[in-house]
């Protein structure tokens, strides 16, 4: 009879043992749905109880502590934070939510600490080296782009360090970076705002940065990259076609020929995923389609809406290409030199 009793109440602490973990997720979900309706206070409620069953869970700790942030309850976000960023297996996730929080309540000193721990710990993490760098960047202090060109290097899949080293570069003498960064950045993030905003500073940037003087490589006699000094000796092949004046028309007839020329003398040299697309797109007859989806809009709407109408197959077919299909830079294609 005591056995059985025994063996019945270790059954029960088992069962119970499973059972939890499934409440406490599902308790999270309820959370993050009111969350998701910005019912902060509900979240709180909900986040406060799951933790009561599991005290040691990051997730309900940092869903706990964005509910905090996004109430504006920044004392207790902080309160929080000090306690997540202590923790052994605190994650990247960890250390941005901690910078948001600095940030929020301007406390730059800690915040630059933090970065700078949390940099040890993931060195290349590029989440936190292009959050990082635009701490810096707001004190003004021009060392940001070294945590974005880091980034860039050991991160390349993560698209933020792309869109600030470009906006950074697109505000000085730079021919390469602005245009070529800023491009990855638009094909990383296609239908973000930003990359709309993106767009039209890449198609000023090739007018004033590329062909703006008909002698392209003047002032690079100091340009430490190869691959920047050839990409500019491409470009200046078909600087003649400037002479039509830069727009999406001219734009796609001195890129194509850029593409060619590049495959022909460099492509083995500096293998590049950005002119391995745009030779895929030549290649599938997509490369003008790209080019208006790039640029048209800027330079003109109307003209670009009109252009879409009457090339309706082209459109389609790129706009279905590029929907089935992720773009990103891969490991080992990076050729700045600081």
């Amino acid at each position: 009879m005591i056995y059985r009793i025994l063996l019945f109440f270790a059954l029960s602490v088992s069962l119970a043992a499973e059972a939890q973990p499934d409440e406490v997720k599902k308790m999270q979900e309820t959370a993050r749905a009111f969350m998701r309706t910005g019912d902060f206070d509900n979240a709180i409620i909900v986040l406060t109880r799951a933790l009561q069953q599991d005290s040691r869970n990051l997730e309900l700790q940092q869903d706990l502590v964005m509910s905090y942030y996004y109430k504006r309850d920044f004392a207790k976000a902080l309160e929080g934070v000090k306690t997540l960023v202590d923790r052994d297996d605190a994650d990247v996730v960890t250390y941005q939510i901690a910078g948001n929080v600095y940030k929020a309540l301007e406390e730059v000193k800690d915040c630059d600490k933090l970065y700078k721990k949390a940099l040890k710990k993931f060195p290349n993490s590029g989440p936190l080296r292009s959050e990082y760098g635009e701490l810096l960047w707001a004190a003004k202090d021009f060392s940001a782009i070294r945590q974005w060109e880091e980034g860039i290097r050991t991160d390349p899949g993560y698209s933020g360090n792309y869109y600030n080293a470009a906006l950074f570069y697109f505000y000085t003498k730079d021919k390469v970076w602005s245009l070529l960064y800023g491009e990855i950045f638009v094909n990383m993030e296609s239908l973000s705002e930003r990359g709309a905003a993106m767009k039209q500073m890449l198609l000023q940037g090739y007018k004033e940065k590329l062909f703006s003087d008909p002698d392209i490589m003047k002032g690079e006699e100091k340009n430490k990259s190869e691959f920047a000094k050839a990409f500019l000796q491409g470009i200046g092949k078909q600087s003649s076609l400037a002479v039509k004046g830069i727009g999406t028309e001219t734009l796609t007839m001195i890129r194509t020929r850029f593409i060619l020329d590049w495959f022909n003398s460099n492509a083995a040299r500096f293998p590049f995923k950005l002119f391995d697309y745009h030779q895929q797109l030549l290649q599938n007859g997509m490369f003008e389609a790209y080019n208006q989806w790039l640029f048209g809009a800027s330079e003109n709407l109307a003209a670009y809406d009109n252009w879409t109408k009457t090339h309706a197959e082209a459109y389609n077919g790129f706009s279905n290409f590029q929907k089935s299909r992720i773009f990103k830079m891969p490991a080992g294609q990076y050729y700045q030199v600081n």
